[in-house]
């Protein structure tokens, strides 16, 4: 082979897989916690990562640092696909097993807590970069004390309260219906959101109050329990405002797009909005950022178009040296 034929080839030959790559690149991330009923570091972060009001998430700061709540919506596991019992040893359900999140794993009766009672209920899990998938709610059984180590046996995991496939996400949140049984005292719903376009899984512990004293050995106080009962009220449970989302992005080390969490290849998105403004949802553009529209970001697409025409010009470049510019 000609060596000017050779140089064409092998140009070809190598650029091709890479244009390849940025065509088969996506996003492999999706970030949220449970919003209503809050969870944990939900309510932790709304409260202020830097001091917290209530004992409880002081607490979780004492033991995990502060960076935990600034990556609220990232308590996840990136191979999960339905291994969640294999992956999560007991006492460590909150924190999915992630050292990060430990603080969340105390066993204490004054986590704040959303008042709930036995019926019809809308969940509403707030949600940075939206994906498909399954969400799946468990609360704990009659019985559970808050201030033991929450344990796999202590959910029903025969009968979840909720379950939802690819809700429509529609103002930070994916909203769905779920329904509660009765109970009485603080309970735990333990949520789980199993990805379907990956392996990725997020999970979030929400603490209710049925009002009244639990069943079995449990209590709402504490009393009996090993954990201290709250020796004020301390602030309502409630979500992190969208200002206050917006105001902690810069801190926060997770990012909307991932860093290919699943096993794939990751881009950075062509957005520059803070990482954490729950703006995704709902919107055609920032779902196709993320990968959840057809699987491929804007800019690597982009990124391919030019790589494809960089080549074409590549080879018609060397082609026109080989014929010496000659015009058929």
């Amino acid at each position: 082979m000609p060596a000017r034929r050779k140089a064409v080839a092998v140009a070809v030959t190598s650029v091709a897989p890479l244009a390849l790559t940025v065509l088969s690149a996506a996003p492999a991330s999706a970030h949220g916690s449970m919003g209503d009923p809050v969870s944990r570091v939900s309510q932790c972060y709304a409260e202020g990562p830097e001091h917290p009001g209530s004992a409880a998430c002081k607490a979780a700061v004492a033991a995990g640092g502060t960076q935990a709540l600034y990556d609220w919506n990232g308590i996840r596991i990136g191979d999960a696909a339905g291994r969640h019992r294999q992956l999560i040893p007991d006492g460590k359900l909150c924190s999915a097993g992630n050292e990060e999140f430990k603080g969340l794993d105390l066993a204490r009766a004054d986590w704040p807590a959303t008042r709930v009672h036995g019926g019809s209920y809308t969940f509403r899990y707030r949600v940075t970069a939206p994906h498909k998938g399954t969400f799946t709610v468990y609360l704990t059984k009659p019985g559970y004390d808050p201030a033991k180590p929450l344990a796999w046996s202590a959910l029903d995991l025969a009968h979840p309260v909720a379950t939802a496939t690819d809700p429509v996400a529609s103002g930070g949140f994916y909203t769905f219906s779920g329904r509660l049984p009765e109970r009485t005292g603080k309970q735990l719903l333990y949520a789980v959101w199993q990805r379907s376009d990956s392996p990725e899984a997020f999970y979030s512990c929400s603490d209710v109050d049925f009002g009244g004293s639990n069943n079995g050995s449990g209590n709402a106080g504490g009393a009996g329990g090993t954990a201290p009962a709250p020796s004020s009220p301390g602030p309502t449970a409630s979500a992190p405002s969208d200002a206050q989302v917006e105001a902690g992005a810069g801190k926060s080390t997770v990012k909307h797009d991932g860093h290919a969490h699943g096993g794939g290849t990751s881009v950075e998105p062509a957005a520059t909005a803070p990482v954490n403004r729950p703006q995704a949802a709902g919107r055609s553009g920032d779902l196709a950022e993320t990968g959840a529209a057809g699987g491929t970001s804007y800019l690597a697409i982009g990124g391919a178009a030019a790589l494809a025409l960089g080549s074409a010009a590549l080879f018609l470049s060397v082609r026109r040296r080989a014929t010496g510019g000659r015009r058929s």
